[in-house]
């Protein structure tokens, strides 16, 4: 450990298990000593805990929180099992809120990738999340990690491809995507027999176009309720994914803006909505794109956020597979 690095070891092992009190606010380190507390863990059984750095990166719309050479944390532990209070000590109050999303920095397996991220939110750990790629990139660029190029960077679901400009913005190459199911129908209470497509994008989505609220920021609740049901149902019905895997996300589609081909809201798990476009979102929609014949290979759609910030990109077909590579770009600071 570095001699400005903190010893958090220490401070877990002097510091009361709670924050309530200070006569400042929290920091990260006041909140980790307090969940090591809280959670009952041994110091002792912490080999090699140490934070280096604490960066903010913000995709538009969204912040990132990123936190790194948190490893080794307990005997083999991973962050959904013995690590998650470390998620919860980032992501929740009083250093976070709801709409945050973090990522874990670990080795990846493969030599050829800078390196391995678990993405995590306000619930659990995801499958994949690309505007926390994209935040991540350049977050990698800020720490002197990386520079302009192509950069590979392992997920749960696969590796993926991430080009930093010179102008700043980031395109990444997501994994591979389909449509599993085309015109799924629900039936939602409230609001009657609901109609929409499975894909993957990096994670589950259901897919609604023009049906439900408005999507316009100024419906939020009814959105939020809307899609909130949607998912319930999907559960309920036991509607899920290939593989009988959980459809964790709900997106639905509004017209063209002035600046997009259409306006989304994205539920995500734990019941926040997504400030960005949601970039797995949008390789899912890509998929039923493509596979409904609505926009051809190589043509760029334009998604924008119901905040109104945008992502866009094409897709490439891969050969005698049914899937695509979506390829979406976006930007952060």
């Amino acid at each position: 450990m570095g001699q400005d690095e903190p010893d958090l070891l220490a401070l877990a092992a002097a510091f009361e298990p709670q924050t309530e009190g200070l006569s400042r606010p929290p920091s990260v380190l006041d909140v980790v000593a307090a969940e090591l507390a809280r959670d009952g863990i041994a110091v002792a059984e912490l080999r090699a805990l140490q934070v280096e750095y604490e960066v903010i990166s913000r995709p538009p719309g969204l912040l990132r929180r990123l936190s790194t050479k948190a490893r080794e944390i307990a005997k083999a532990a991973t962050p959904e099992t013995e690590a998650d209070w470390l998620r919860r000590a980032l992501i929740l109050e009083p250093r976070g809120f709801e709409a945050i999303v973090g990522a874990y920095l670990c080795e990846s397996a493969d030599s050829s990738c800078v390196t391995g991220v678990v993405f995590f939110n306000n619930v659990a750990c995801l499958n994949s999340c690309l505007h926390g790629t994209i935040g991540l990139v350049k977050t990698l660029e800020h720490l002197g990690r990386i520079t302009s190029g192509v950069h590979k960077i392992e997920t749960p679901v696969g590796i993926i491809d991430a080009t930093l400009s010179p102008d700043g913005t980031v395109t990444v190459a997501n994994v591979p995507c389909y449509r599993f199911i085309e015109n799924q129908q629900v039936e939602v209470p409230n609001y009657g027999t609901i109609t929409g497509d499975i894909a993957w994008g990096g994670n589950w989505f259901f897919l609604i176009q023009d049906q439900g609220p408005p999507v316009h920021f100024d419906h939020l609740d009814e959105l939020t309720g809307f899609t909130s049901a949607v998912s319930q149902a999907l559960q309920d019905q036991q509607i899920t994914g290939e593989n009988n895997e959980l459809i964790d996300h709900i997106e639905t589609f509004g017209p063209p803006t002035v600046e997009a081909d259409s306006q989304n809201f994205v539920l995500c798990p734990g019941k926040a909505y997504d400030r960005s476009p949601c970039g797995t979102g949008t390789s899912a929609k890509l998929s039923c794109l493509a596979a409904s014949g609505k926009l051809a290979e190589g043509d760029t759609w334009r998604q924008a956020s119901i905040i109104g910030t945008t992502f866009s990109g094409p897709y490439t077909r891969l050969p005698n597979s049914g899937t695509i590579t979506p390829i979406i770009t976006g930007s952060a600071h």
